[in-house]
């Protein structure tokens, strides 16, 4: 049966131009385009970047070279292209820029490709698990890289015993980092004390931070506030942070989840105030140095 009308003139892409419509095409090098504007027919010999525009090089058959932006305009055989750049290149460079301009959480250079070293004698030594949670988040990638381990020590109160236990000397040096290092304080007491143990005091450091808790390590903006909140002698004073910010803190659960939250608000050093970075790099480059 034939159709008397014709097909249907509207079907199909009658918008396309008359050459087509125009496809992307990388600019590998050796690749022969012609400029639409200029008639210009030349091979790609490079793209660069210049002042922020992609520039691509095509030289005639006479040796000439001359530079057009890219993007469209082109024709390959006839038919409309798109030079971009090219693909390969332009992924092993942004794989390049990225692994040399990747830093770790803690600020350092991230080192890719390295299995964590076999854990060495020495250790990193902390109060408990909210410290050692808080120096793995930022820290842990040196620290796997060092071959260092954090270990708990469920507070400071014996600290000497846990040196005695510990029994540190060459090859074996034992970092010890404090909560509420202030002058006067209980703890201060005991490092004085633990400082002066011999035989091991030259293989023993022991520094603190001035928070009452790790907590307040991480700076209040982070979590909203314009500072943390003096809480009133009597009260716990997790317990009062939790309140103050209209966290549920009748039970353990609910301060494990305290916790929790204050921990996610951190990304990496940026996060943390300066008195406990410094003292976490101190005991880091200590327990690593070379006897």
């Amino acid at each position: 049966m034939v159709d008397r009308y014709g097909s249907d003139v509207l079907s199909g892409d009658w918008r396309a131009p008359r050459r087509g419509r125009s496809v992307e095409l990388p600019a590998e090098p050796g690749t022969v385009v012609e400029d639409v504007e200029t008639g210009w027919v030349g091979a790609v010999v490079r793209v660069e970047n210049a002042g922020g525009v992609h520039v691509v090089h095509l030289e005639d058959r006479r040796g000439r070279t001359k530079g057009f932006r890219l993007g469209p305009g082109f024709l390959v055989d006839g038919s409309p292209v798109t030079l971009v750049a090219p693909r390969a290149a332009e992924a092993q460079r942004l794989a390049a820029a990225k692994a040399a301009g990747a830093r770790t959480a803690s600020g350092s250079v991230a080192v890719h490709g390295q299995r964590a070293r076999v854990a060495s004698g020495s250790r990193i030594f902390v109060e408990g698990k909210h410290d050692a949670e808080l120096v793995e988040k930022v820290w842990g990638h040196d620290l796997r890289v060092e071959g260092v381990v954090v270990e708990m020590l469920d507070g400071v109160d014996d600290l000497a015993g846990a040196i005695r236990d510990f029994a540190p000397g060459p090859g074996r040096r034992m970092g010890v980092l404090v909560d509420h290092l202030v002058p006067g304080s209980k703890e201060s007491r005991v490092v004085d004390e633990a400082r002066a143990l011999r035989p091991w005091a030259q293989h023993v450091l022991v520094v603190g931070h001035p928070y009452v808790d790790v907590w307040q390590s991480v700076k209040p903006g982070r979590l909203g506030m314009d500072a943390w909140p003096v809480i009133p002698r009597g009260t716990s004073w997790k317990h009062g942070i939790a309140a103050h910010l209209g966290w549920p803190h009748a039970t353990q659960a609910d301060m494990a989840h305290a916790w929790r939250r204050i921990l996610a608000s951190v990304d990496s050093w940026t996060d943390l105030e300066p008195e406990l970075l410094g003292r976490v790099e101190e005991l880091i480059d200590f327990v690593t140095a070379p006897e």
